[in-house]
């Protein structure tokens, strides 16, 4: 027996951020992956101390060369068989961009039913974060291959080069944009004082949404990408990974919230992850393929 043929395929591979203090990019991603089962083979796009949003810090980027070249190992290694999705997220410069196409495209070709998804970190409501050159390469050589995408409202704006005031372009845009699946995060909610998570497909609109806590930690979207990953490599349906991805998210968040944490406490919180208790909205959207005017009714 081959030592492919020895495992059956549930690693994921993510490729993202490190930070030795907090819980965003690879060090949320890889703690929810596998606390819900999955083992991870982590690359490290970018090393840093702890978020840049907690003050100025070393930055340490590997040389495009050696990163490429790492990437290309995992590409030829043995075990590949054994891996079911990808995952990426923060990259750490443009040349990045070409060597995360390569690995999922190797990935594909020996499972065809492994999975990409791209959490395309690149801003936020003050505008972009990272080189216009990073941003472009991820809209336009990592988004056409992702099965999924998961980018926050302002990212799906430059994205598509829309601007998104509510519901119904929002919608209009993630269905337009290259993955059959989108879930787009800080979306405009229905409920006052909200926050939703929208799921696009070509059939399907979903809206999970709950009430906003002011001045959140970082790592939501890189948990959120993950745990609805686990969810679906778990075999739930969208609605369902939806809403229990939601709930799993903003119960850590506000646990978290409430003991007033800088950083997502995932080590305290992480029995949230596999049966999270707190109560979400799940509605049912009028699809934008099945009508000119957006509409909602609450999910029975």
């Amino acid at each position: 027996m081959s030592i492919e043929q020895s495992v059956a395929p549930r690693a994921v591979i993510v490729v993202s951020s490190h930070v030795a203090r907090g819980s965003v990019g690879n060090r949320a991603a890889v703690f929810a992956l596998e606390t819900l089962g999955h083992p991870v083979w982590a690359v490290p796009t970018v090393v840093l101390p702890w978020h840049p949003g907690h003050g100025r810090a070393t930055r340490i980027v590997p040389p495009t060369e050696q990163f490429a070249a790492l990437m290309a190992d995992l590409e030829r290694a043995p075990w590949l068989g054994e891996v079911t999705a990808v995952l990426s997220g923060y990259l750490g410069e443009p040349g990045q961009v070409a060597a995360v196409a390569s690995l999922v495209k190797a990935v594909k070709a020996r499972n065809e039913k492994a999975l990409y998804v791209c959490d395309p970190v690149i801003g936020d409501k003050g505008g972009l974060y990272v080189a216009e050159a990073l941003a472009q390469g991820m809209r336009d050589q990592l988004l056409p291959l992702a099965d999924i995408a998961t980018p926050n409202r302002y990212e799906l704006e430059w994205l598509t080069d829309t601007k998104l005031d509510d519901m119904r372009a929002t919608m209009a845009a993630a269905l337009a944009a290259p993955p059959p699946t989108m879930l787009v995060t800080s979306a405009p909610a229905m409920m006052a004082s909200g926050t939703g998570n929208l799921l696009v497909t070509q059939t399907q609109a979903l809206l999970a949404e709950h009430r906003t806590v002011d001045r959140p930690p970082n790592g939501l979207g890189d948990l959120s990408a993950a745990v609805f990953l686990a969810r679906l490599l778990a075999g739930q349906p969208m609605a369902k990974a939806l809403q229990s991805t939601t709930a799993a998210v903003y119960e850590i968040l506000a646990r978290t919230s409430k003991r007033g944490g800088d950083e997502l406490q995932l080590e305290t919180d992480a029995q949230s992850l596999s049966h999270p208790m707190a109560q979400v909205e799940l509605r049912t959207l009028i699809h934008p393929s099945r009508s000119r005017k957006a509409g909602a009714e609450p999910r029975v």
